[in-house]
């Protein structure tokens, strides 16, 4: 959809359709990661926050749900949503309720969802999920791999890269040193 980043879109429908709330951490984190100089870069951050809240919520990380939700409400103050097509005012509002909710009461799990202001991009996310999604469907709390994604997903390319940059770094240390002995 023009205006608006293939990355983000997809974090729409990871948070909405797919409840894969560690998927879309990880695609716009990569995102804002890539792109420093977006001009919504706080409001990026924001979302990664909420969807790293509502992963530590559903797993009953009550303490750090609270923690990441409060870092997003903070930085709200600086970070608008409106040019990502959100209700910018409504989330602020919603996520303080969460806040407030997760201090006082334990409750079952309740997906969080995103109030999507810009008509355009809300149809753009519903028909996405004509393709094999539900839009806003409740987590599938039975979904083991969804729940603990971050400890059973293959980590295999991302400990092979730290090993590559690492050594990268130490033969960039060496050749350093080789060049001061010079």
């Amino acid at each position: 959809m023009a205006g608006y980043p293939e990355d983000y879109l997809n974090f729409l429908i990871y948070f909405h359709a797919e409840r894969d709330y560690f998927e879309c951490h990880e695609v716009l984190e990569e995102y804002w990661k890539e792109h420093p100089q977006d001009p919504n870069g706080d409001a990026y951050v924001v979302l990664i926050q909420i969807a790293v809240a509502s992963y530590h919520e559903r797993r009953g990380r009550r303490t750090g749900a609270a923690k990441m939700l409060a870092g997003a409400v903070e930085r709200m103050g600086r970070a608008s949503l409106t040019p990502l097509g959100l209700d910018h005012g409504e989330t602020q509002q919603r996520l303080v309720r969460r806040l407030q909710e997760l201090k006082e009461e334990e409750r079952e799990f309740v997906d969080l969802n995103l109030p999507i202001a810009d008509p355009a991009l809300l149809a753009a996310c519903r028909e996405r999920c004509l393709e094999g999604g539900e839009w806003e469907r409740p987590s599938p709390m039975e979904n083991v791999f969804l729940l603990n994604k971050h400890t059973m997903r293959d980590r295999s390319g991302v400990i092979a890269e730290r090993l590559r940059q690492k050594a990268l770094r130490i033969g960039k240390g060496e050749s350093e040193k080789g060049q001061e002995l010079l």
